[in-house]
């Protein structure tokens, strides 16, 4: 079986930035993608803060231009799901389901999955309305109103947040209690332009093309309740903080985990066993966006570089 310098386990932008710099080292390098490259970022309409943007740049458009470069450098790419793997000693094995592979170093970069509301109609509007990401779409929604699902800090960070750019920010919880810190509810509380609504959850989404209503369960009375757009805005914006299911499943018992299934790194995205690596949203980290996945992804390649030299002076 041949052995690779490096194998990255996800195409996202945290491992496409990997297979370019590692790429550029000379490094022979196999990256597995399960379906096709891009992950979360492929369902954002439009992006505005990854830096050398072009106009009306997508996900889709961004991913598009990344996977170019990757097949520039040359890197070997396959389409396979892990399913196993074998990360101690000097040859690293990851088996997917249609072969193995083996590596003397692996950067892991399959990223994380925003938990979905689980509402009728709500694949349609991802990126149609419904966001994932206040930093990422919030200039979109300006002047417009908007709905945050979540009690939890980020939730609430992120609803203050997009009082700078909406006409109103309500909080959507399901409870009557909030998950956030206390410092965090106070300073909502004081916020212009931040209201809530508890004990309310959304049972289903709708409109023709863009989002245009939702309708509203009350979970303590029962209540049904369907909010229109503001016919003079014709949308509004659901923003999603019910947290991240990281995809680490493969890992645990393996790798060091936080108590969220974030894989933990140090600043050169090393783990806890020599030789492997992490990137992008799949590790613990404060700011999960594309510019910072690219950022791990260059960090990591250029990381297993020194490893690899670094261990074969010594053997």
């Amino acid at each position: 079986m041949k052995t690779y310098d490096l194998i990255i386990i996800g195409g996202g932008p945290a491992g496409l930035s990997a297979g370019i710099y590692a790429g550029r080292a000379m490094l022979d390098t196999l990256l597995i993608e399960q379906a096709q490259d891009g992950g979360q970022i492929l369902q954002t309409a439009e992006i505005e803060n990854y830096p050398g943007s072009e106009l009306e740049e997508s996900g889709a458009t961004l991913i598009d231009r990344m996977s170019s470069q990757v097949k520039k450098f040359g890197i070997e790419q396959v389409y396979d799901t892990v399913t196993e793997v074998s990360l101690e000693g000097k040859v690293k094995t990851v088996v997917g389901s249609r072969d193995r592979y083996q590596a003397k170093t692996v950067i892991i970069a399959g990223g994380a999955t925003a938990k979905p509301i689980g509402c009728k109609g709500e694949d349609d509007f991802i990126g149609r309305g419904i966001s994932h990401c206040g930093t990422c779409d919030g200039p979109f929604f300006r002047g417009l109103d908007v709905y945050v699902v979540g009690g939890g800090d980020a939730a609430l960070e992120e609803a203050m947040y997009l009082t700078k750019f909406a006409k109103q920010v309500t909080v959507l919880h399901r409870r009557r209690i909030l998950r956030a810190a206390k410092s965090i509810q106070e300073k909502a509380f004081q916020t212009d332009k931040l209201k809530f609504m508890y004990h309310t959850v959304i049972k289903e989404v709708k409109g023709d093309g863009i989002l245009e209503s939702m309708v509203l369960e009350n979970v303590k009375d029962g209540t049904v309740t369907e909010i229109k757009a503001d016919p003079n805005d014709g949308t509004f914006g659901i923003f999603v903080f019910i947290g991240y299911s990281p995809a680490t499943g493969l890992y645990q018992g393996k790798l060091n985990l936080n108590d969220k299934g974030y894989i933990i790194t140090d600043e050169d995205m090393k783990t806890n066993i020599d030789g492997v690596f992490a990137a992008g949203d799949i590790r613990e980290k404060s700011l999960r966006q594309v510019v910072t996945a690219a950022a791990d992804g260059a960090i990591a390649a250029v990381q297993a570089g020194k490893y690899i030299e670094e261990t074969e002076e010594t053997a």
